[in-house]
């Protein structure tokens, strides 16, 4: 086994708070009021969807449109020739292929601009309806460990901003620093007192794995998506939630069907306006008890199964404290353009040069 090198929950894709737009030819996170789920791949446009971002949002839909009902709109009054029924009376027929020959040239005239005009709504409503998409505000997700500190991975992180690599990680009370020695531990003291941080380069970083919990994405029930965030509101809320739903679950956080939720806060420091960060619970339309009794039972089949989530949670923990940092290089470049908007431009190991992000393209 290669010395040195963290193992981390296996990532099948992302979910972020924010969308890639362009401004000036540069293509720019900007902060939204949804979640958004995609590939780890990118293209000339930014992050690829992942299918699961599509499903869940045409599932909302249905459920909105099962909730409010369809509106149904007078259709436009057509010429009775249009309207008439397939199988007429000869004589009905024979009358409306008179009426309609009398009236060809009035009409013809008429009828076109009637046609263009409603081709030009229905265009232009079902432009609107193609551009507009449901907001993803909440996610249907399981936690893959019952220990919260494996589910959140949360540290203060200093990053080289010349080369993304990582220089300083802490928990406040001990840190991993690169020196000219090598990799020293030393004590930390949080971002406000280090000597190091003055510049405002160290910040909570968290990174938090969670299971998306649907019948289209149960494949590979080791997989996770991540959202990473520098936001400690997200983080704290995160933390606390998973630490009160295993206290009161006995424990069994990881069989707890749960959700992930978008929610806003104003502040003084956010001068009023909103800032949204990530909220967990017991799923929409379920009650605590009746979670807890869902995780009992599938704790006891997990047991007569023979699925071990003791020894799960044990080689996740080694694998954390073989490294001595999470991201790898490549990682650390996208995370060091994402987190410090003021950075200059990154270059990578292999040459290539990524687009800027801004932070608040992630939960605050």
């Amino acid at each position: 086994m290669i010395k040195g090198l963290m193992m981390t929950p296996p990532v099948v894709g992302r979910i972020s708070i924010g969308r890639v737009v362009e401004r000036n030819g540069k293509r720019l996170p900007e902060k939204d009021d949804e979640f958004t789920i995609t590939t780890q791949v990118q293209s000339r446009n930014g992050w690829m969807l992942h299918p699961m971002d599509g499903i869940l949002r045409r599932e909302l839909e249905d459920r909105q449109l099962m909730a409010n009902g369809v509106e149904v709109k007078e259709l436009p009054h057509l010429p009775e020739e249009f309207s008439a029924p397939a199988q007429a009376p000869a004589t009905l027929r024979s009358k409306l292929a008179k009426r309609a020959t009398d009236a060809k040239k009035a009409q013809t005239a008429e009828l076109s601009t009637s046609n263009a005009d409603l081709a030009n709504v229905h265009e232009e409503a079902f432009s609107k309806m193609s551009t507009a998409r449901t907001k993803l505000r909440s996610i249907p997700v399981r936690v893959l460990f019952n220990d919260p500190a494996l589910n959140l991975r949360a540290n203060y992180t200093l990053f080289d901003r010349a080369t993304a690599r990582p220089i300083c990680v802490g928990d406040g009370q001990t840190c991993k620093r690169m020196t000219a020695k090598g990799v020293e531990s030393m004590p930390c003291e949080g971002p406000d007192l280090c000597a190091l941080a003055i510049d405002g380069g160290c910040k909570p970083f968290g990174r938090f794995h969670v299971r998306i919990d649907h019948p289209e994405c149960q494949a590979d029930a080791l997989s996770t998506f991540v959202l990473r965030t520098t936001g400690i509101n997200s983080m704290r809320t995160l933390l606390t939630r998973m630490q009160y739903l295993q206290a009161v679950s006995g424990g069994l956080l990881a069989y707890l069907p749960l959700e992930i939720r978008l929610r806003a806060k104003s502040t003084a420091m956010s001068y009023r306006a909103p800032i949204y960060y990530v909220d967990l619970g017991v799923r929409d339309g379920m009650t605590l008890d009746a979670a807890i009794g869902q995780a009992v039972d599938e704790a006891e089949h997990d047991r007569k199964t023979g699925h071990d989530q003791g020894a799960l949670e044990q080689a996740a923990r080694t694998g954390y404290a073989l490294g001595l940092f999470e991201e790898l290089s490549a990682e650390a470049v996208e995370i060091v353009q994402e987190f410090y908007p003021g950075s200059a431009e990154l270059k990578a190991d292999d040459g290539h040069r990524n687009p800027r992000y801004l932070e608040t393209a992630h939960g605050r």
